[in-house]
């Protein structure tokens, strides 16, 4: 899962992002165009793009000129293309598709030229020094970096990749030194660090971890699961709980949840790329014995990796 929303990077720390549209047919209108999208050269061979949510996405479609090339669910928001030529130029667009089957208009082209092939070469890069990072706001953070040590082997660093967690976030390319991450949350601990990569698509060790702290105060409450909904059923001589409940709303698709019961964690599940956008639903063992009062919450991982609060806690009787 994707942990953290990064809208723009560069240089300069500045967004670039504002385009779009909502393309109308019959009856409801099918997603936007996705806003944001970058293109730059991972290695010789590849490309990482990138883009913002569209509301609405069960899936987003990547075309190279117009040849679909990739396809991941509405809860990812990049992707590396493989298979490319070096010292090419490629365009590429993006279309987010809903769980009906609608297609939206493609975003605007993002461009990107791979470098030329690098001789055989095993030798990584040496990391990014420096790695600083500070807040910029309650839901925003500034990172910056210092490009390692000149490469002995020839073979330069064509971009850097951003990892939250040890979880790649974002890439930006090998002359940058700088990139913004948004979509956090308030009042919470994060860790960020950069690898560097080369043509051949050697990653370097991760430099120093930098750890920031987003001002201000979250309980989580407005991230919690909201309605709810426990009962019981009896299958196989034992007694089952049966809950479901409505994910929080947040800038990207909620896959994992942890449940409660009587105080302590009870089960935890991920949906993976079908997670329910409107109810989820979810059963569990509760014992073999009748007229027992249980009490259950649930509370969600939301898209930066944080957990969210818990929902309203809900008590049931087993036979009733």
């Amino acid at each position: 899962m994707r942990r953290a929303a990064l809208l723009c990077a560069g240089s300069a720390l500045a967004a670039s992002c504002g385009w779009g549209s909502a393309a109308a047919g019959g009856g409801e209108a099918p997603p936007g165009a996705p806003t944001g999208v970058t293109a730059e050269a991972g290695t010789a061979t590849s490309v990482h793009v990138m883009w913002n949510t569209v509301a609405g996405a069960e899936a987003y479609e990547v075309y190279r000129g117009r040849t679909k090339v990739r396809e991941v669910s509405g809860a990812e928001r990049m992707v590396d293309v493989p298979r490319l030529r070096p010292s090419t130029a490629y365009a590429f667009t993006v279309r987010a598709r809903d769980e009906d089957g609608r297609t939206g208009p493609p975003s605007r082209e993002a461009r990107a030229t791979t470098p030329a092939a690098a001789a055989e070469d095993r030798t990584p890069p040496a990391p990014p020094s420096g790695v600083r990072g500070r807040a910029a706001g309650s839901r925003a953070v500034q990172l910056s970096w210092s490009a390692g040590p000149a490469v002995t082997d020839g073979t330069e660093v064509v971009s850097y990749d951003i990892e939250q967690g040890g979880t790649k976030i974002h890439s930006v390319g090998g002359n940058q030194t700088a990139a913004v991450v948004t979509g956090l949350r308030p009042g919470q601990d994060y860790a960020f660090t950069v690898r560097a990569r080369d043509a051949a698509g050697n990653v370097s060790p991760a430099g120093r971890a930098v750890r920031i702290t987003t001002p201000g105060a979250d309980d989580g409450r407005a991230a919690a699961p909201t309605g709810l909904r426990a009962g019981t059923h009896r299958a196989d001589g034992a007694y089952h709980i049966d809950l479901s409940w409505v994910p929080p709303v947040t800038d990207g698709v909620i896959t994992e949840y942890q449940v409660q019961l009587d105080g302590s964690p009870a089960t935890a599940l991920v949906f993976g790329g079908d997670a329910p956008r409107d109810r989820a639903e979810h059963t569990f063992y509760a014992g073999r014995e009748a007229g027992v009062t249980h009490r259950v919450r649930v509370r969600a991982r939301l898209p930066d990796g944080t957990w969210g609060g818990w929902s309203a806690e809900r008590t049931v009787t087993t036979g009733e």
